[in-house]
């Protein structure tokens, strides 16, 4: 739970995103972002100067093959990780600037996040998973339920509140993330592979899913994957190799078939 030492902080943080949200049409802006791993012996360069903008309100899918530093790439974004160089702005704040109380309130408050592995609680129902974003963020206890309950109807679990994931197949699971991930409502919804464990038709099911929500509530969603599938809702996609990012196309630009995307024409998103 927050104290208030966390509050004040968090605070600050606060009044420092809504002024930047003020005057930011890019909700994110990634400058030189680079990082260096080291396995071994060995250096391993998974970021190698990327910049990367998203307007506020944008779905944006980051398409690549594993090892393309995708996740890391989300990791920066996210805060979960910091850059070796470059820098990471969220509504015109450097997120490197912040403290470490006033990073976890980005990420608690500006941010969702949704993984390939669904990152459930095991021993605990849909609800608890949910409500569980809330109580960190100090929301009273019956309001955090009522809000969870509401969410997870919104992604059609009503009647699944208090089944466990072991009860649930994987694309129930996947919107239990949802929800969790739409917990204290975010600016931005990070989905790293989030259709990677599920079959084609759930799949499409969480792909419309996320584009209802950023259609309908405005929430700018960056979705990292290697499906093809997944680029059919997004607004622009950019291709990340080998830790650099070749291109941006706008979707319209864009053939996609199974397995299979090509460039209708030569013009390419900025």
């Amino acid at each position: 739970m927050e104290t208030s030492d966390d509050r004040q902080a968090g605070g600050s943080a606060a009044a420092a995103l809504t002024a930047g949200a003020l005057l930011a049409s890019h909700i994110v802006r990634a400058i030189g972002v680079r990082k260096v791993f080291r396995l071994g012996g060995e250096e391993v360069q998974a970021l190698k100067g990327v910049d990367f903008k998203v307007r506020r309100g944008e779905y944006v899918a980051i398409m690549g093959p594993s090892g393309s530093g995708k996740s890391t790439l989300f990791n920066m974004i996210g805060g979960l990780d910091k850059p070796n160089a470059g820098r990471v702005f969220i509504d015109e704040v450097d997120i490197a600037a912040l403290s470490t109380t006033e990073l976890a309130w980005l990420r608690c408050h500006k941010i969702g996040y949704i993984f390939q592995t669904f990152n459930l609680i095991p021993v605990a129902t849909a609800l608890d998973n949910v409500m569980l974003p809330m109580l960190f963020a100090d929301l009273p206890q019956a309001e955090a339920q009522d809000k969870a309950v509401a969410l997870l109807r919104r992604v059609g679990l009503g009647d699944r509140v208090l089944h466990k994931p072991v009860q649930m197949s994987g694309g129930q699971q996947q919107r239990v993330a949802v929800a969790r991930a739409l917990a204290n409502d975010p600016a931005i919804v990070l989905a790293d592979e989030p259709t990677g464990n599920l079959d084609s038709a759930t799949g499409r099911q969480i792909i419309e899913l996320l584009r209802a929500i950023n259609r309908e509530e405005g929430v700018t969603v960056i979705c990292a994957t290697h499906d093809h599938k997944m680029l059919s809702a997004a607004d622009r996609i950019a291709w990340l190799t080998d830790g650099v990012i070749e291109r941006f196309v706008d979707r319209a630009d864009l053939e996609i078939r199974e397995g299979h995307t090509s460039v209708k024409n030569s013009q390419e998103g900025a």
